[in-house]
C-alpha cells in the first residue's frame, strides 16, 4: 500500500482563463528521497487521463534538474474553450509513495456584441446591394465591407428573417421560401447561403459518423475502425494512447469517398488502447479490447516417483508461447511469493516447469496446472532414500610393519558412519587415521601389529546397514622338525554340503584355502579341462637340525590352449602365501561356474579337495510383455518369465507404465509381484501408454524389458437410444436409432444390426461391415413373420449392450393412400422476381411408393429451364433463374394404382415497369400545372400501385421530387416559381420498384406574372471570354525529404483552361505519388513524401481556345540530416 507524503515542491493553482487564450501550470517534485523516478498523471474530473488528449489542443512537458533532483512538470492547453473549464487533479507515485493536488480552471468569454451587429449590418447591406442594383457582388469579405463608412440603411425586419429561416429549413423548401420573399435568383441564393454557413464553423460538424464507443476483437484477428466525414476531401489523423500512428503493414489506412478506415491487422494484447480520429480541431473517440482465446493444455503432467533429496521436474506444454499457467498443490496456489527456495519456475517458449529442488517427505501430493482452457494433474511420490553399497571393504592378510588400508564407497557422499573393530569403536591415533572423502570412507593402519588382527566393520550413521571385512595377521614361524609330514587341506568347514562356494556376478571370489605339509607340496589347482599349477621358490625356511633342508611352496599353472600366467597377472590366478593358497577370480562371470579341485602332493604323500562353484546373477528381462485387453480406466498386461533366473528363483517383477511420447516412467507396484498377469488402474482412457516389466531375485533387479506395443483405455460406449422401426414392407424393415449417450475417446466405428425370430434365441447379423449411419433397412425378410431386431454400437474397444425393441414386427406391406402436404406458403400465389432462383419442396405420403407427374397450365411440364426431383417422401420443383415466361399454374399430380391426389401452385415473375407514355402539360394557371400521361406498355407482369413525378426549372436543369405514389395517371403540380420555365418526368412503379427510365413531358410550363408588362431595357451581355494568366506564380522552395509538400499558383481565364503540370520540362502523368488539385482557379501540386530524386524545375501550364500562360519554380529536396 502506498504512502501519502508530501512530494510535491510547487503545485499548480486554481486560475481563471479567458477564452482562446493559453495557460500553463507547473508542478515540481522533490526526487532526493525517492528509490526510483515518480510517475506523474494529469487527471480531469474523477478518471479521465489527459495523456490521452495529448496534441495540438493540450501539451505535456517533463524537465529534470541533477543539481537539485527536482522533476518539473507541465500542462499547457492552447486556446481555451469552455470544454476546458472543470476541476483537474494531478498524482504523483514512485513505488510505495503518492501525492496529488487538485485545481480549478474557469473560463471567461469576451464580448462579441459589437462584432454580431457590424457582421449582422454588413449582411443586410450586401443582401441590398445584390437584389437592388443585381450586380454579383462575389466572395463575402466581410473585412472589405467593414472598412467601407457608408451610412447604414434601415432594412425591413422581414429581409432579415429570411436568411434565418433558409438556415432552419429543409433543401426542398428552398424555393417556396424564396417564392414567398421575392426572391427571383435561386442560384445567387443558394451560393449566399452557403457562404453563410461557412461562417459558423462552431455550429457544423466534421463527422456524419463517429466511432462506438467500443469494439472488440479476438487476438490474431483484425479490426476495422471506420468514420464517416462531413468533407470527402479532408485528411484525417488517427491516434493510439494519443501518439499518432503511421501507416505500415500492421496498420492500414483508406480513403474511400466520406468513409475513413483504419484496420489493424493480427491485433495482440498491445492494441488494447484507446484510439482517436482527428478532423481538424474536433475528435471521436472509441476503444479496443483484444479478447485472448483460451490457452489449452498440449502436453500433460507425467505422474512422478523418486527419493527424498532428488529433484522433481514437473513439466507442462500449452498451446501460445507466453501464456501464463496457474500451479497448485492439494488445492493451494504456489506463485512466486509463497514458493520460496523450495519451488522455482521456468519457460521455454510454450514449456512451462515447476522445480522442486530437492523432495521431501512433505511435497507428497497431487498437483495441478491451470490454464485459462484447461488443466492437468500428477502425482508426486516420495519414498526414502536406501543407501547403497557401490564399493565394499576387501579381507586383508598383512605381515608385521606392513600398512592396512580398508577402503569402502558408498551412494550418499553426505553419509557419515563409525569404524568398528571386533564390535568395539576405533579410536583415531598417529597409527590409526580414518577419513571422509566425498563416497568413499577409509581406515589406515599404519605399522600393522599382531593385536590389529580382526573383524572391522564400517557403519553408517541413521541406516541399519553394516560393511564387514577381516584383517589377518601372517607371522613367520620357523619350525626346526626335522621330520617329514604328509601334505594336508585344511578347509573351512563352514562351506556346507559339496564345499559348494556361491558368488555373485561381477564381485571378486577369493579362495583362500590353508596347506600343511612338510617339506613344502606343490599345489595343482584344475577346473574341468583346465589345469592350472604354480611353483614358487622364493619362500626357504631352514632347519634347526644338523640336517638342513629347505621349505618350498612350488605352484605351477598350466591351462589348456591359454598362455600360462605369472602368480600377479590374470584375471583367473593363484596366490601363495607360506601356508596359504589362494584361488583369485577377479569379477567372476557365468563361465567361471563349474566343479574346482585342489591337489597337493610331497614326497610323505597326496591330499586333494573338491570346490564347487555357483555363480548367481540378477535375472535376464521379461521376454513378450504385452496388452491383451483394455477396459474405461484400467488395462491387463501379460508377459513371460526370463529365459535366465540369475541361477536363483524369481521372487516376483516389478512394473512401470508411461504414456506415449513423455520420457518419465512411473512404478505401478513397490512389493514384489508374483504372477506374470497384471491389471494396471487409474489410467486415463484415450491417452496411449507403455508397459515395461523387471524381473526380481534375492540378487538384485534384472534390466526393463523390452516396451509393450501402445495401447489405449478405451470402454465400449453405451447402447443406442431410441430405436424406432421406420418403415416395414412384405421382405424389408426400415430402423432408426440415436447414438449412445455414452461414447467415449474411442468413438463410433459403426453399428451392426441383427434380427431373429420372436421366440428364437439365434441372432443373425444383417450387415457384413458396421454402417456410419443411424439407419438401416434390413432386406430379404420372411414376410408375414414376426421379428426382432437388435442394434450394436462397435468401436475399438468392443461391443456395446444392445439397444432391443421391446416388441416384434410383424413383416407385412402397410398401405396408405397418396396425399399432397402443400406448405401454406405455396396455398396462395407464389410471386418471385426475376433473375431470383425459385425452389419448391412438396412432401407427400403413401405406400407403396406413388407415381409423381408435374403440369404446366394443364399440360405436362417440358421446360428444360425448370428441373424437378422426386424421393420417397417429397418432391422438388427448382428455376435456376426464373423468367417471365415461368408464370403460370404448376400441377404436382401423385398416384398410386387407382388412388391419386394433386396440388396446384400459382407461380407469378415479375419485373421492374417500363416508363409512363405521352407524358404532357395540358394546362398551366398562376403557379399550377396540369400534367397527364398514359400508363406504361410493360407493367412488369403485375399491377402498376403509383407513379412519381418529378420537375426540373431550366435554368439549374436539377430534378425535384414533387409526388410520390400518386395513383392517378394525371396531378397538378403548384407552387411553382415565377419568372421559370419547367420540365416534368414521370416513374412507373409497381411492387418490384420504379421503372429504371422516366416519361419526360413532350411540353414545358411557363410561369408569367400576369397583368403586369415589362419592358427591359437592352443587355448587352459582356464577353467574359480571356486567354489564361496566372494571377499568383509559382515560388522557389525548399523542402525536407520524407515530409509532404505542396507547390500552388493561380490563373484565370475563360473558357476554363486546361492544367498540365511538367517536371522537368515532362508532363506528369496519373503518378500516385503527385496530386493535382484545381480550386476556384487556385491550382495546387501536392507531393507526398519527396525524395531526392523530385527535386527539379516544375511548370504549371494552362491552355484554352484563346491561348495559353505557364510559370515555373524550382523546388529543392534537402537530405533529413543534411546541415
Amino acid at each position: 500500500m502506498s504512502e501519502l507524503g508530501g512530494l510535491f515542491v510547487l503545485k499548480p493553482e486554481s486560475v481563471t482563463a479567458t477564452k482562446g487564450k493559453d495557460i500553463t501550470f507547473v508542478a515540481k517534485v522533490d526526487s532526493s528521497s525517492l528509490t526510483r523516478k515518480p510517475a506523474m498523471k494529469w487527471l480531469k474530473g474523477k478518471w479521465l487521463d489527459l495523456a490521452s488528449k495529448a496534441g495540438k489542443h493540450m501539451q505535456f512537458k517533463e524537465t529534470y534538474d541533477r543539481n537539485t533532483k527536482i522533476y518539473t512538470y507541465e500542462m499547457s492547453i492552447i486556446k481555451v474553450v469552455d470544454g476546458d473549464a472543470g476541476g483537474y487533479r494531478c498524482e504523483v507515485t514512485s513505488k510505495d509513495k503518492c501525492d496529488s493536488c487538485t485545481f480549478d480552471i474557469s473560463v471567461q468569454g469576451r464580448s462579441r456584441d459589437g462584432h454580431l451587429i457590424t457582421l449582422l449590418s454588413s449582411s443586410i447591406r450586401w443582401i441590398h446591394h445584390y437584389f437592388v442594383t443585381g450586380e454579383d457582388a462575389g466572395d463575402l469579405d466581410f473585412s472589405a465591407l467593414l472598412k467601407k463608412r457608408e451610412k447604414k440603411q434601415e432594412i425591413p425586419k422581414e429581409e432579415v428573417d429570411v436568411w434565418e429561416i433558409l438556415k432552419a429549413a429543409k433543401p426542398c423548401d428552398y424555393e417556396k421560401i424564396a417564392f414567398q420573399y421575392g426572391i427571383t435568383d435561386l442560384r445567387g441564393m443558394l451560393k449566399r447561403l452557403k457562404m453563410m454557413k461557412k461562417t459558423e464553423p462552431e455550429k457544423t460538424d466534421a463527422f456524419l459518423r463517429k466511432l462506438d464507443d467500443a469494439y472488440s476483437v479476438e487476438k490474431g484477428k483484425k479490426i476495422t475502425l471506420t468514420v464517416e466525414v462531413a468533407d470527402p476531401d479532408v485528411q484525417v489523423k488517427w491516434l493510439k494512447n494519443g501518439q499518432e500512428i503511421k501507416p505500415s503493414a500492421k496498420y492500414v489506412f483508406e480513403s474511400v469517398g466520406n468513409k475513413r478506415s483504419l484496420t489493424i491487422n493480427k491485433c495482440n494484447l498491445s492494441d488494447d488502447a484507446a484510439y482517436e480520429c482527428v478532423v481538424g480541431e474536433e475528435k471521436c473517440f472509441t476503444e479496443v479490447f483484444v479478447k485472448e482465446p483460451p490457452v489449452t493444455i498440449t502436453k500433460l503432467l507425467d505422474d512422478v516417483h523418486t527419493v527424498v533429496g532428488e529433484r522433481v521436474d514437473f513439466e507442462v506444454e500449452v498451446s501460445e508461447e507466453g501464456a501464463n499457467v496457474k500451479w497448485m498443490k492439494d488445492g493451494v496456489e504456489i506463485n512466486r511469493d509463497t514458493a520460496g527456495s523450495k519451488y522455482r519456475f521456468k519457460k521455454d517458449g510454450k514449456k512451462h516447469m515447476l522445480i522442486i529442488n530437492e523432495a521431501t517427505k512433505e511435497d507428497v501430493g497431487m498437483y495441478y496446472a491451470f490454464t485459462t482452457g484447461g488443466e492437468s494433474k500428477a502425482e508426486l511420490e516420495v519414498e526414502e532414500k536406501e543407501l547403497e553399497v557401490l564399493q565394499s571393504i576387501a579381507d586383508l592378510t598383512l605381515k608385521a610393519a606392513e600398512q592396512a588400508v580398508f577402503k569402502c564407497e558408498v551412494s550418499d557422499e553426505k553419509v557419515t558412519g563409525k569404524w568398528f573393530k571386533d564390535g568395539v569403536e576405533v579410536q583415531a591415533s598417529d597409527r590409526i587415521k580414518m577419513t571422509h572423502i566425498g563416497r568413499i570412507h577409509k581406515l589406515t593402519i599404519d605399522d600393522v601389529k599382531p593385536g590389529d588382527a580382526g573383524d572391522y566393520s564400517f557403519v553408517p550413521d541413521g541406516h541399519a546397514l553394516s560393511i564387514s571385512a577381516k584383517l589377518n595377521f601372517l607371522e613367520i614361524k620357523i619350525d626346526y622338525v626335522p621330520r617329514q609330514d604328509p601334505p594336508k587341506i585344511h578347509l573351512d568347514t563352514s562351506l556346507g554340503n559339496k564345499n559348494t562356494i556361491i558368488v555373485v556376478a561381477g564381485n571378486k571370489v577369493r579362495l583362500d584355502v590353508e596347506i600343511t605339509g612338510e617339506p613344502a607340496p606343490t599345489v595343482c589347482w584344475m577346473k574341468e579341462d583346465n589345469v592350472r599349477e604354480k611353483r614358487e621358490d622364493s619362500h626357504h625356511l631352514p632347519h634347526t637340525n644338523s640336517h638342513k633342508s629347505d621349505f618350498f611352496l612350488p605352484l605351477c599353472i598350466k591351462r589348456r590352449n591359454l598362455t600360462v600366467l605369472s602368480a600377479t597377472e590374470g584375471r583367473v590366478r593363484v596366490d601363495m602365501r607360506k601356508t596359504l593358497c589362494s584361488l583369485v577370480l577377479e569379477g567372476a562371470e557365468r563361465s567361471d561356474e563349474g566343479p574346482y579341485t585342489i591337489t597337493v602332493t610331497n614326497p610323505a604323500g597326496e591330499d586333494k579337495a573338491e570346490l564347487f562353484v555357483k555363480i548367481v546373477d540378477v535375472p535376464d528381462p521379461p521376454e513378450n510383455v504385452k496388452c491383451t485387453s483394455v477396459g474405461e480406466d484400467n488395462a491387463t498386461v501379460t508377459w513371460d518369465a526370463p529365459s535366465f533366473d540369475g541361477g536363483v528363483p524369481v521372487k516376483g517383477y516389478l512394473m512401470e507404465r508411461k504414456k506415449v511420447g513423455s520420457s518419465r516412467w512411473t512404478k505401478l507396484n513397490f512389493d514384489v509381484y508374483e504372477s506374470t498377469t497384471y491389471e494396471a488402474k487409474k489410467m486415463i482412457e484415450g491417452v496411449l501408454y507403455e508397459m515395461r516389466v523387471f524381473a526380481v531375485n534375492s540378487i538384485g533387479i534384472s534390466q526393463p524389458s523390452g516396451n509393450s506395443k501402445p495401447f489405449m483405455p478405451i470402454a465400449p460406449t453405451s447402447e443406442p437410444t431410441c430405436l424406432t422401426v421406420d418403415d416395414v414392407t412384405d421382405t424389408t424393415c426400415a430402423l432408426k436409432w440415436r447414438p449412445p449417450e455414452k461414447i467415449g475417446a474411442g468413438g463410433i466405428d459403426g453399428y451392426i444390426i441383427e434380427y431373429c425370430k420372436e421366440g428364437s434365441k439365434y441372432w443373425v447379423q444383417a450387415n457384413q461391415q458396421p454402417v456410419e449411419k443411424n439407419q438401416f433397412r434390413v432386406k430379404e425378410l420372411p414376410a408375414g413373420e414376426k421379428m426382432l431386431f437388435r442394434v450394436v454400437c462397435v468401436n475399438m474397444a468392443g461391443r456395446s449392450p444392445p439397444a432391443t425393441l421391446a416388441q416384434g414386427v410383424t413383416i407385412r406391406e402397410i398401405m396408405e393412400n397418396p396425399k399432397i402436404r402443400l406448405p401454406r406458403h405455396l396455398r396462395t400465389k407464389l410471386i418471385s422476381l426475376v433473375g431470383e432462383k425459385v425452389n419448391l419442396v412438396i412432401p407427400f405420403q403413401g405406400k407403396p411408393r406413388p407415381i409423381v407427374t408435374w403440369f404446366k397450365d394443364g399440360v405436362p411440364l417440358d421446360d428444360k429451364t425448370v428441373g424437378t426431383r422426386t424421393s420417397e417422401v417429397d418432391s422438388i420443383l427448382f428455376i435456376r433463374s426464373a423468367e417471365r415466361a415461368h408464370s403460370g399454374k404448376y400441377t404436382l399430380h401423385v398416384q398410386i394404382e387407382n388412388m391419386s391426389d394433386s396440388a396446384d401452385i400459382e407461380i407469378q415473375i415479375v419485373d421492374m415497369p417500363g416508363p409512363p407514355i405521352a407524358v404532357t402539360v395540358t394546362d398551366v394557371w398562376g403557379f399550377n400545372a396540369a400534367l397527364e400521361w398514359k400508363p406504361p406498355k410493360d407493367d412488369g407482369n403485375c399491377e402498376i400501385i403509383g407513379y412519381t413525378i418529378q420537375k426540373a426549372d431550366k435554368k439549374t436543369k436539377e430534378w425535384f421530387t414533387v409526388y410520390e405514389h400518386n395513383r392517378r395517371p394525371s396531378c397538378t403540380v403548384s407552387d411553382l416559381v415565377m419568372g421559370n420555365e419547367y420540365s416534368f418526368r414521370v416513374f412507373s412503379e409497381n411492387i418490384c420498384g420504379l421503372s429504371n427510365d422516366a416519361g419526360i413531358s413532350k411540353n414545358t410550363a411557363v410561369i408569367i406574372k400576369t397583368g403586369l408588362a415589362y419592358n427591359p431595357a437592352p443587355y448587352k451581355e459582356k464577353d467574359m471570354n480571356c486567354s489564361p494568366k496566372f494571377t499568383a506564380p509559382l515560388v522557389d522552395r525548399s523542402v525536407v525529404a520524407g515530409y509532404a509538400a505542396a507547390i500552388s499558383c493561380a490563373v484565370r481565364g475563360y473558357p476554363k483552361p486546361k492544367i498540365i503540370w511538367m517536371k522537368n520540362n515532362m508532363i506528369i502523368g496519373e503518378d500516385p505519388k503527385f496530386l493535382m488539385q484545381n480550386n476556384q482557379g487556385v491550382l495546387t501540386l501536392n507531393i507526398r513524401k519527396p525524395g531526392l530524386f523530385d527535386g527539379g524545375r516544375y511548370t504549371c501550364r494552362a491552355i484554352n481556345d484563346l491561348g495559353q500562360d505557364e510559370v515555373e519554380c524550382k523546388l529543392e529536396v534537402r537530405g533529413m540530416f543534411a546541415a
